[in-house]
Order: structure tokens, then C-alpha cells, then sequence
């Protein structure tokens, strides 16, 4: 199990354990985090699962991929920090990753 903190766009934090192999977004889903709708299911076909990555993990991700790229061009506010969970496979590597959601998912 991978620890996640998913953060709340009002602050509100949800420390999650997360099984290897499952998406960030399959975490929040499977653990009722607020503020990821999924409403593709994790076929990036949409931005519901939009987060803004904290800082200090931004350059510790594998790098965006064109057709996350081009759906974050949808998302309420992207900013470069941002990531669709559906993209993010929980490895190891992620322990202690930080994520915040924005006010909203368009």
C-alpha cells in the first residue's frame, strides 16, 4: 500500500492507503475522496480527476503524455502543476504523494 494525502479544495485532507497498480484517481474513488468525479472512469477521455500536484512532487512524476496534455485543456483552471489522477499509476515511488483538488471539475 501506497500513503496519498488527497487535499480538499476547502482544506480538508484524506490520507489514503492506495494498492500498487491502481491510478491516484482509482485511490480517491474506491476511498470516497470528494472532489474527483471520474466521470470517464480513468479513460482520459475527460478532466473530472483533475489535481494540482504539490510542489515538491511535480518533477518526481513520469511526464505528461499528449493526450493528458490535451484534456487538461479542459479542466477548471489548469495550471502547470496540474495532473489528471487517471494518469498517475501508484508505484512505490509515490509514497507520501500530495495532491489538492481544484474549486472545481468541469
Amino acid at each position: 500500500m501506497v500513503k496519498i494525502t488527497y487535499i480538499e479544495f476547502g482544506g480538508t485532507e484524506h490520507v489514503v492507503d492506495v494498492p500498487e497498480g491502481l491510478t491516484v484517481m482509482e485511490g480517491a474513488r474506491d476511498n470516497d475522496v470528494p472532489g474527483i468525479e471520474a466521470d470517464c472512469g480513468g479513460a482520459c477521455a475527460c478532466s473530472t480527476c483533475h489535481v494540482y500536484v504539490d510542489p515538491a512532487w511535480v518533477e518526481k512524476l513520469p511526464a505528461r503524455e499528449g493526450m493528458e496534455e490535451d484534456m487538461l485543456d479542459f479542466a477548471f483552471e489548469p495550471k502547470p502543476n496540474s495532473r489528471l489522477t487517471c494518469q498517475l499509476r501508484v508505484t512505490p515511488e509515490l509514497e507520501g504523494l500530495v495532491v489538492r483538488m481544484p474549486e472545481k471539475q468541469i
